[in-house]
């Protein structure tokens, strides 16, 4: 007690050191903590060292006040790193087209393309393409690989204009969508549906926009698997045909009906259009994508010639290059041979035609002294060890079995040494389209080859046949009642029966009823342009109405097949997922 007493100013002046500096020490930290604080957050928020970038704790307080979307930061931001880490999902491209990078989306490899996505739904964009396109509608689908595609896309269903070099772009209707999976895409005709979020919707909500394009192609091409092709209608459609008159020269005088001088330009911008569902436009680029490295070959008559005239130039017209595109014995005349093939360079593909009119053998027996011409029902053509290893088979037989020698079938038909005196062709036809079905189910690989035979096609010869003065040429428009239509023919019915009995599954491209509309297509008097003396005197009286002009309604028989061919396409990958 004495000692406190003692030192009673010692104790005061300890206190009031203490106090003072303390009191002040923590209020000059206090200011200058608040003052830092401020510095450091308006620095944050109001420096921006890249015109593309912007801090993104702060890209919801100033939204309302900037003109730009919160973007990717540049690779010179110091703070990239941590804020990704603690936002990750805070950065999205900016489609605007105001900023100077790219945006990043998704899906979009090594493509070069001048687009104005004026739309509100896109798909995916398959890599190594490109595209001059003006995507000014809210339907938009996938691309192939490896093409370069100019498009017009204006066709009355929104039908891609592939095979062509068009550089205006008007704005797409509702229609077709071509998607994509890998190098082996799948076509399919489609309609992009009001679900189908923006691209920079999809983009912000961190999805990928290819997902629900899948998914509506998915259901879209299982819709053309449960659809009937072959019964429909002829629809008109200025988009068609699907390449220019006059611009192939690869095609036969007797189906060049333009060159020939036809006036009437109607029967090409036609269109075939299945009841259930809608056939994609054959896209010549993708088709090629589809063989590229393969063999396709026809086998069968002057009917499958004019079909393959026809793939041979779609597929010519979407090469860029078509010096590329060569037939491979280097002529140009090429009908007096038994066999032919394109070669596409490019896409190491080729495309034959092997002539072979009643699929079995002509045959020649001894008799009298003299040859004598007989079919042989028993044995496969001369030719088919030459294409049984194609990847793509297209026989067809039918109009050759209607000239007065098979039809009578008089000491004609031959089956081993024995020679029919008599026997009906409807008979005769069903023993060589047999035989045929056990060479294709003996020698054919179905793990390896598609096979599609195309049926009989429809013949329009009025007052006669064609070597009667049969008749076609007032024809301008096709049928459009269907009690006008001709019976069914009654081989077609047998080779069905022989098709269902086959171990090898078949496509039947099953054209009869669909060209029996078409009475206008046919070549008429425009097989040639010029006509022998006899033929000058009475013109009328040489008519051909049974092949058809090209362009035409074999194209519609090539979109058939394309069609097909996506089916098998999409149910293989099906197999492997």
């Amino acid at each position: 007690m004495a000692d406190a007493t003692k030192h009673p100013p010692i104790i005061s002046d300890l206190k009031s050191l203490f106090t003072l500096p303390k009191k002040s020490t923590v209020v000059v930290f206090a200011y200058g903590f608040m003052f830092a604080f401020i510095v450091f957050t308006v620095f944050l928020a109001f420096n921006n060292p890249s015109p593309d970038t912007s801090s993104p704790w702060f890209s919801n307080i100033f939204n309302s006040i900037s003109s730009t979307n919160t973007s990717v930061f540049s690779n010179g931001s110091q703070f990239s790193s941590v804020f990704s880490y603690f936002s990750p999902n805070s950065t999205q491209p900016n489609l605007d087209g105001s900023h100077k990078s790219s945006p990043q989306v998704p899906n979009l490899q090594n493509n070069t393309q001048n687009q104005d996505v004026g739309s509100d739904k896109v798909g995916n964009f398959s890599p190594n393409n490109t595209q001059n396109q003006d995507l000014g509608s809210d339907e938009v689908g996938s691309f192939s690989p490896n093409t370069t595609q100019n498009q017009d896309l204006g066709g009355k269903d929104g039908d891609f204009k592939a095979n062509q070099t068009v550089n205006s772009a008007p704005k797409i209707s509702p229609g077709k969508i071509f998607s994509g999976n890998g190098d082996k895409r799948i076509g399919e005709t489609s309609r992009v549906t009001n679900s189908t979020s923006s691209l920079s919707k999809k983009q912000e909500n961190g999805t990928d926009s290819g997902v629900s394009v899948k998914k509506g192609n998915d259901e879209l091409m299982e819709k053309l698997m449960n659809c009937d092709l072959f019964h429909g209608e002829w629809v008109r459609d200025d988009s068609y045909p699907l390449y220019k008159p006059g611009s192939c020269s690869l095609i036969d005088e007797q189906f060049n009906c333009f060159v020939n001088g036809r006036p009437d330009k109607g029967f090409q911008q036609l269109k075939w259009k299945p009841r259930d569902c809608t056939l994609p436009r054959l896209d010549g680029s993708h088709m090629l994508e589809l063989l590229r490295g393969k063999r396709l070959v026809f086998v069968g008559d002057s009917l499958n010639r004019n079909m393959w005239e026809s793939l041979i130039c779609i597929l010519k017209n979407s090469v860029k290059d078509q010096s590329k595109v060569y037939e491979a014995s280097g002529r140009h005349h090429f009908r007096s041979e038994a066999s032919y093939s394109f070669v596409f360079k490019e896409y190491n593909c080729t495309v034959e035609f092997f002539v072979s009119p009643f699929l079995v053998q002509e045959w020649e027996v001894q008799k009298n002294g003299s040859n004598k011409e007989t079919l042989r029902l028993d044995k496969i053509g001369t030719s088919a060890d030459k294409y049984k290893s194609a990847d793509v088979l297209i026989f067809n037989t039918g109009h050759w079995w209607t000239h007065p020698k098979t039809s009578q079938g008089r000491d004609y038909y031959q089956e081993g040494t024995h020679i029919y005196h008599e026997l009906n062709v409807i008979e005769a036809f069903r023993k060589a389209v047999t035989t045929w079905g056990r060479w294709v189910d003996a020698n054919v690989n179905p793990l390896k080859t598609m096979v599609f035979f195309r049926g009989y096609s429809a013949s329009h010869f009025k007052g006669g046949q064609w070597n009667s003065g049969g008749q076609c040429d007032h024809e301008t428009e096709p049928i459009k009642n269907e009690t006008f239509l001709a019976e069914y023919p009654p081989k077609m019915r047998v080779l069905e029966k022989v098709l269902r009995n086959m171990k090898t599954k078949v496509s039947f491209l099953n054209i009869t009823r669909l060209t029996d509309y078409r009475k206008d297509a046919h070549p008429s008097l425009y097989r040639k342009q010029k006509y022998s003396a006899e033929e000058k005197q009475t013109p009328l009286k040489f008519q051909d109405c049974s092949h058809w002009c090209l362009p035409g309604v074999p194209d519609a028989w090539n979109e058939l097949l394309y069609a097909e061919m996506l089916v098998k396409q999409y149910e293989k990958q099906q197999m492997r997922t």
